[in-house]
């Protein structure tokens, strides 16, 4: 992966706008070509972004990974991942930018489903592919987006591009493929535990590092949380609970001025050299290692 050190911004939808609806749709060659010089550098948002390339070949960089470009696939980042594209701007295609707000009102098992299932972060491969055959589908549901967006007079205006939205997300998780062991179901309690468990992890992962922390909180045994687990993705849960850590120490790390100590400290680790320890046998580098060679 190309290093793109320089300090990440943040990027906002209507942050100073509340009032204004928190859905936006762009084609792509536009947004790319609005956004020169900061498309291509590594940002966060603080919103939700789809990104289907219908056309065009290249890469596209999200936290430390590469990912291969290619008509028909969508990629999904969730708000405070870090990602960046390459320096074509030739590519085609939509981009849709929403709060969670916009989609969710009362977090349900389906919000909750399409919130971890699609927009995750453990995931070997963190885009979905579709056929050529199911493109007509997408773009049937873009127009609708991009017609009702223009009409905001229109009675129930929100709710209907909240619908649409959410119809696009469930049709992606229909028909998009995607390198999971097991595809996921609603229907599915040991996938709604799975869900449940990385939900818990997105906001724990600090303070909580033991697999019987989660446990207890989802009301279930450590045995049953590592039997979803390994029957999902076939990895333990304290597997997923280190590189969710890792994964935040390597941001830290990368993009912001703490020293180690500082960092260890933010991620839960009392004892600095606890930390030190800990990160060398996940990654194995040492924290002030893995600065120098990213710096």
């Amino acid at each position: 992966m190309r290093k793109n050190n320089h300090k990440i911004e943040r990027y906002h939808l209507h942050k100073d706008q509340p009032e204004k609806l928190q859905f936006a749709i762009y084609s792509l060659s536009d947004y790319l070509a609005e956004n020169v010089g900061r498309a291509n550098k590594a940002h966060v948002h603080s919103f939700y972004q789809i990104i289907w390339f219908t056309r065009g070949h290249g890469k596209h960089f999200v936290d430390f990974n590469e990912f291969e470009v290619t008509p028909s696939s969508f990629f999904f980042i969730p708000k405070d991942q870090i990602h960046f594209f390459d320096d074509n701007l030739a590519y085609e295609g939509v981009i849709i930018h929403f709060n969670e707000e916009f989609i969710i009102d009362h977090e349900n098992d389906i919000d909750m489903f399409l919130k971890y299932s699609i927009f995750n972060d453990f995931e070997s491969e963190l885009f979905f592919k579709t056929s050529k055959d199911s493109s007509e589908n997408f773009l049937n549901l873009i127009s609708q987006l991009k017609r009702e967006i223009e009409v905001q007079e229109n009675f129930g205006h929100k709710e209907y591009l909240k619908h649409l939205l959410k119809l696009f997300l469930i049709s992606i998780q229909r028909i998009g493929k995607r390198n999971i062991i097991e595809k996921l179901s609603v229907n599915n309690n040991h996938h709604i535990t799975f869900l449940k468990f990385r939900k818990l992890l997105d906001v724990n992962f600090k303070k909580k590092h033991t697999v019987g922390e989660y446990a207890e909180m989802l009301n279930i045994s450590s045995k049953t949380l590592t039997n979803c687990s390994k029957e999902i993705i076939d990895k333990t849960p304290l597997e997923i609970i280190n590189e969710r850590i890792i994964l935040e120490a390597k941001r830290l790390i990368s993009h912001s001025s703490l020293n180690i100590n500082e960092i260890g400290f933010q991620l839960g680790f009392e004892d600095p050299s606890y930390f030190v320890k800990y990160f060398k046998k996940q990654t194995g580098k040492t924290p002030s290692d893995f600065r120098k060679v990213v710096s």
